[in-house]
């Protein structure tokens, strides 16, 4: 079965695509489905701005959808940025701004965590998963990997920009809301599908 996921980027395309074929799913960006939408992002959850991109594409395509939206939550700053992470500084110096903002903020109240949402629709209705990486905030930017808030974002010592992908992909909280959605997946179209 065909699924479109309501994003052109390679790297969520690549990890949805690992994690969910082997229930024989072949996943289209929205390029290759001809889909050229990008609604706004205007609710106050992940949950909601997950629904709103998958809701738009849905309408065009007709055919199951899934849409991701994620963000970095710092306990110090009450949860900021949230579900602003995209918008929270200029492209290239969130992680500038957020040391700046956490200057003088001790260790053991330096605790985040990524969240991560994933909307699902199809003709018979539609649904979210949602996972979680626990870190903290370090002190400078570490590593070559990654993107976003990642060279600053601790787990286990390690920032995910120093992990490769594949270490990355184990504990992050978008593979862990597609391993979810892979069971989801699995009962709602595993027997159906599996010849197809």
């Amino acid at each position: 079965m065909k699924l479109v996921m309501a994003t052109n980027n390679e790297n969520k395309l690549r990890e949805a695509r690992e994690i969910l074929s082997p229930l024989g799913i072949e996943i289209l960006s929205q390029a290759e489905a001809g889909v050229d939408t990008n609604p706004e992002e205007n609710g106050e959850t992940f949950a909601e701005n997950a629904m709103i991109k998958a809701a738009a594409v849905y309408e065009l395509v007709q055919c199951p959808v899934i849409a991701d939206d994620s963000g970095l939550c710092v306990d110090a700053l009450n949860g900021a940025p949230g579900v602003y992470s995209a918008r929270y500084a200029p492209k290239g110096e969130e992680c500038q701004t957020l040391l700046k903002e956490m200057k003088h903020v001790p260790d053991d109240q330096r605790t985040a965590h990524f969240q991560c949402c994933i909307a699902y629709i199809d003709a018979e209705g539609y649904g979210t998963v949602s996972a979680s990486c626990a870190g903290k905030i370090g002190y400078e930017e570490r590593g070559e990997n990654g993107f976003g808030y990642d060279p600053v974002f601790l787990y286990n010592g390690t920032t995910l920009a120093e992990m490769t992908a594949d270490q990355k992909n184990a504990i992050s909280h978008r593979g862990a809301a597609l391993r979810l959605l892979f069971e989801v997946f699995r009962e709602r179209y595993g027997d159906k599908h599996a010849d197809k």
